[in-house]
């Protein structure tokens, strides 16, 4: 007998791991390839989620029922539906094949999706973020606190910048912001960074009583800034697809 596949981690062992410090909790839970790198990635996922979660409620199927039915857990789910990145593309492709929206990847996969039909539908095919139900200032927030993980990844001494921070907030801020500076001295000292990338209404709330962007370079927050811009701008598909793609040569010049 071959080895058996393995299975979806249950609601249990998710549980498990929220009690885990951040850092283990990331360690495990986070694949080290999901970085994604532009704005354009990222809202390209928050779009497709949204897309998933229209069509599951279409269906009329609860997020129980969709989870079970693409032998998910209940909390992936709810990461697809979000367009995060830490759900694998396989993750991303059950859902889908679930809800039976999965031929679009198939075409892509297939090669039946050529390069000239992209080029061709150039003039079709347009992203902007204001065409999205998705505030844009929520992305260019979210985007900036990508950087700013990301650097205390690789400088966790700056953790404690950012208390130094949130003490000095908390000495002149009024009681009303106390909850949420309160939530993020845990979110620091456990660096349970997914409670700040995550697309939930509350992550959306900490993130804006966030010190961490104080933190960041201004070069590195003008990058993101000038990135949201341009997506906010709207951003014609087929041009970068063909952009990205080496020419052919010329008869001549293959001469």
């Amino acid at each position: 007998m071959g080895a058996s596949r393995p299975s979806e981690p249950s609601d249990y062992m998710y549980s498990v791991l929220d009690m885990l410090p951040g850092n283990a909790y990331n360690a495990v839970h986070m694949p080290a390839a999901s970085r994604l790198s532009s704005a354009l990635d990222r809202q390209l996922l928050i779009q497709l989620g949204e897309r998933l979660r229209r069509a599951r409620q279409e269906q009329g199927l609860t997020a129980v029922a969709l989870a079970e039915r693409a032998g998910v857990s209940r909390m992936t789910l709810s990461a697809v539906e979000a367009g995060e990145p830490a759900p694998t593309m396989g993750t991303y492709l059950r859902v889908m094949s679930a809800l039976g929206v999965a031929g679009d990847l198939a075409l892509v996969a297939s090669g039946e999706l050529r390069a000239d039909a992209i080029d061709a539908a150039d003039s079709k095919i347009e992203l902007g973020a204001n065409n999205a139900p998705h505030d844009i200032q929520d992305l260019q927030s979210l985007l900036l606190h990508d950087e700013a993980v990301r650097l205390l990844r690789q400088q966790p001494e700056l953790i404690s910048s950012a208390l130094e921070i949130l003490e000095k907030w908390r000495a002149s801020g009024s009681a009303n912001s106390r909850p949420l500076l309160d939530e993020w001295s845990v979110i620091l000292h456990r660096r349970d960074w997914r409670r700040v990338l995550a697309g939930t209404r509350r992550s959306k709330e900490l993130r804006q009583a966030s010190p961490l962007t104080v933190l960041l370079p201004s070069e590195v927050r003008e990058r993101v800034l000038e990135d949201v811009r341009a997506l906010k701008g709207g951003v014609i598909l087929g041009h970068m697809s063909s952009a990205s793609r080496p020419r052919k040569a010329s008869p001549k010049a293959a001469k």
